[in-house]
């Protein structure tokens, strides 16, 4: 019996019940099945259906692309499409985008994928995105690389100390949640920029340009502008039931401002008049 296949989607479901720390018993419940099959399945000495890889990967919350990898492992056809967003199967997602980028003007939006790729945004970005230099824009222009590198937003970043922090925490949360090789290799090279010893502190204890009321965000982006310096925090938005293996790795990114003076920074900027004027 040839168990090259089994063995190796056996190692790789163990790997993702490890990851998430699942007993075997644990994911056998979860997934309706028996601990004694599933180990069987780990082993190789049980080749797993199409149905109970599915289920087993629905139980083990993996992203639609490693689902993919996982059947493919098992000889099975992939479950879940990949589309590029430019497809015409893929217009109303491109609608859904265009709305809510534009119906979030005049506050910055981007839309980003699984690596934080991004992938468009609205006009209002160009306030974050000023002197920006080229090689940090092409081929696409990277949040984490345009936050954290000495050559894009980090020098103009009052509390760098702390949005780094925060930034490279999250980043190796997902790294260990999913496992992404790219992201990997992102972690590595963004937490290898150079920072100056009083940058590295900064948000701590260094002054800021304007005082910084108490606020409802541990670690608000607060960045210096010819306009002044504009404190902003953000929400993610995901498209829920995703059944393409593109759609479930979109994001939207949506800025707001943290105080008045943001606020009306923005507004002006966009030609909208600020509310009650």
């Amino acid at each position: 019996m040839d168990v090259e296949q089994p063995s190796r989607v056996g190692a790789l479901l163990r790997d993702w019940r490890r990851r998430r720390r699942f007993s075997q018993l644990d994911l056998a419940l979860l997934a309706d099945t028996s601990a004694r099959h599933l180990s069987c399945v780990e082993t190789g000495r049980a080749r797993p259906s199409r149905t109970m890889l599915l289920r087993l990967s629905a139980a083990l919350d993996v992203p639609l692309r490693e689902r993919n990898t996982l059947l493919l492992a098992a000889d099975y056809a992939p479950a879940y499409r990949e589309s590029s967003l430019d497809d015409q199967y893929m217009a109303s997602v491109r609608s859904a985008l265009d709305t809510m980028l534009t119906a979030h003007e005049p506050y910055p939006a981007i839309v980003v994928d699984r690596c934080w790729n991004v992938l468009t945004g609205n006009r209002a970005m160009a306030v974050l995105m000023d002197g920006i230099p080229p090689h940090l824009l092409e081929p696409q222009p990277n949040v984490f690389r345009l936050a954290l590198h000495p050559d894009g937003l980090a020098p103009r970043l009052s509390n760098l100390g702390e949005v780094r922090g925060l930034f490279l925490e999250r980043l190796l949360r997902q790294v260990n949640a999913t496992g992404d090789a790219e992201l990997r290799a992102l972690y590595e090279e963004v937490h290898r920029y150079p920072v100056r010893a009083d940058q590295e502190n900064a948000g701590t204890d260094a002054p800021a340009a304007r005082p910084s009321p108490p606020s409802p965000i541990q670690v608000p982006l607060r960045i210096r502008t010819p306009w002044g310096e504009l404190s902003m925090f953000s929400t993610m938005a995901t498209f829920g039931a995703p059944a393409d293996v593109t759609l479930s790795e979109l994001a939207i990114e949506l800025f707001y401002p943290l105080d008045e003076f943001t606020t009306k920074v923005l507004r002006e900027l966009a030609g909208t008049p600020s509310q009650g004027s």
